[in-house]
């Protein structure tokens, strides 16, 4: 028998592989079948669908964290490239995934949905600190932190409470990477 925490992995892998072909509205029939396992084991480790959601927000969120550590310990880059790539990380698993259907969450899942809020308006610490950085060495304009990081939350939030992305065909990871580069050249400062 797996341990727990194998099989805890093993299912939200597999959630992320039927949410790319079922997107948000998928069923844990779907996820059994999957997965090659009963719907009895997958309960065993998650009692209902919206724990395995609650999980499976705090599993991206802390696959995102690890991805920004690998890009914050990266020597190669300069502070303003370690600023666009932050704000930009999606860890590859997430990148092909249709990230349009997320506004569903506010209507259908309104719990969830405060718990993506609240992970994106934590953990900010690397991101303050590398800004911060860029302003002491003369690559980033003196700006408000606090204010970059409202206008980030409230873009992404806007792709999460609404289907702006749908109705414009943009997706998710262009938004983005647009958004992105919008503030950060936006606060770097330019050679004349």
């Amino acid at each position: 028998m797996q341990s727990i925490e194998v099989l805890k992995q093993q299912i939200l892998d597999g959630v992320v592989s039927v949410y790319r072909d079922k997107g948000i509205k998928f069923t844990m029939d779907d996820l059994a079948k999957h997965l090659g396992m009963s719907k009895k084991t997958i309960y065993l480790v998650y009692r209902d669908k919206k724990t395995l959601f609650m999980d499976m927000v705090d599993h991206v969120f802390d696959s995102i964290k690890e991805s920004e550590r690998k890009v914050v310990e990266d020597p190669k880059l300069s502070t303003t490239d370690k600023i666009r790539k932050i704000l930009g990380v999606l860890p590859d698993s997430y990148k092909n995934i249709d990230l349009k259907q997320l506004y569903i969450l506010r209507e259908k899942h309104p719990d969830i949905y405060e718990r993506v809020e609240e992970r994106l308006e934590t953990g900010w610490e690397q991101t303050i600190a590398l800004i911060e950085r860029g302003i002491e060495e003369g690559a980033i304009r003196p700006v408000n932190i606090r204010l970059i990081k409202m206008m980030y939350e409230a873009s992404i939030e806007q792709f999460f409470s609404r289907d702006i992305l749908i109705k414009n065909d943009i997706a998710y990871v262009d938004a983005l990477n647009q958004i992105v580069d919008i503030i950060v050249d936006g606060i770097a400062v330019r050679d004349n």
